[in-house]
């Protein structure tokens, strides 16, 4: 695969030629550089991504009582995290006493 130097869109092959879908930009084929090309059919597994802590510098509380059947707390550190896409924001408590994870339902 090769991008088009003037405007970066994706070329195609034709010929000897490699042509920009866009903007009609011609380069000539090496085919050297081509052989050196690699294709991969496999996804990379890079593991989880990592998950902040909210309770990390945060001195904010705020009142929230803990879901946990054996805790009696009723503070929570917060924050505000998108949900995927961007539609809107859900609200992610940790009890400071427990220290129990849980969102806003």
């Amino acid at each position: 695969m090769r991008f088009c130097d003037e405007c970066g869109s994706m070329m195609r092959t034709e010929g000897d030629a490699w042509i920009c879908r866009s903007c009609a930009n011609e380069e000539p084929r090496d085919s050297l550089a081509e052989a050196a090309m690699t294709t991969e059919d496999v996804q990379r597994d890079d593991g989880a991504p990592a998950v902040a802590d909210v309770t990390q510098d945060s001195t904010e509380t705020t009142q929230e009582p803990c879901p946990a059947d054996d805790c009696d707390g009723d503070r929570a550190h917060y924050e505000m995290m998108p949900k995927p896409g961007g539609s809107y924001e859900v609200r992610l408590f940790t009890c400071v006493e427990c220290g129990r994870k849980w969102r806003e339902s």
